[in-house]
Parts: structure tokens; C-alpha cells; sequence
């Protein structure tokens, strides 16, 4: 992701790092690696990512409408780019995902794997 970075910058993408540093009911636009998607079945529809990049996690909260919506990139992004609102509660950091960004072009032939659980 380091090497990614400057131009993740020209996109307007904060780090994992600069997430955590924002204040509840910011905006924010991120992107990074899909380490892990779940779907848990008690979460009615709601999916759970964590994303990685160079300087740490985002855990993303995707609600059910969203999930339908943007299905392809959801499930399909290697390297997933958020716009979303952050959710604080104390040290306990979340980004609730309006829209998803496929962005796994960036990432040419470099393979990624994340762990999905259904």
C-alpha cells in the first residue's frame, strides 16, 4: 500500500491512521486492502470489512441496502475504496459505508487473498 500511496493521496483517500485521528460524524473517504468480510446471521444483512493499509485497520459496516446495492464491489474488490461517515464510541473507531469503490486496478498482478466467513 506505501507504494500506492501517493496516488491514493491524488484520489483524496485518507490513511488508516488519519481515520482513527477524526471526530465522530465525520466524513471520510478511505480505501485498502479487503483483509476480511463476515456476515453474520444475526446482523439481518449487515456486512462487517476490515480494511489494511500501510498504517493500519478500518473496520467498515456496510448495511443491508448497500450490500444490494453495490454487491459487485463488495464482494469482488481486492483493493476497496469507502466514502462514509466515522463512528466513534471512545477509542472504538467504525466507518458506516455510503458508497464502495472497487479500486483492485491499482493493484495490477499483485495477488491478495482476505477471508470472507458467510
Amino acid at each position: 500500500m506505501a507504494l500506492l500511496r501517493p496516488r491514493l493521496d491524488r484520489l483524496g483517500f485518507e490513511t488508516a491512521a488519519g481515520v482513527q485521528r477524526l471526530a465522530h460524524g465525520d466524513s471520510v473517504r478511505t480505501a485498502g486492502l479487503v483483509i476480511m468480510r463476515q456476515r453474520p446471521g444475526t446482523a439481518t444483512g449487515v456486512v462487517f470489512v476490515t480494511l489494511e493499509d500501510e498504517t493500519g485497520y478500518v473496520n467498515l459496516i456496510v448495511w443491508s441496502s448497500l450490500v444490494e446495492q453495490q454487491r459487485k464491489a463488495l464482494l469482488g474488490s481486492r483493493l476497496l475504496g469507502v466514502v462514509g461517515e466515522v463512528q466513534r464510541e471512545g477509542r472504538v473507531v467504525h466507518v458506516l459505508a455510503r458508497t464502495l469503490e472497487d479500486h483492485t486496478r491499482l493493484l495490477g498482478r499483485l495477488a491478495t487473498q482476505s477471508r470472507d466467513f458467510h
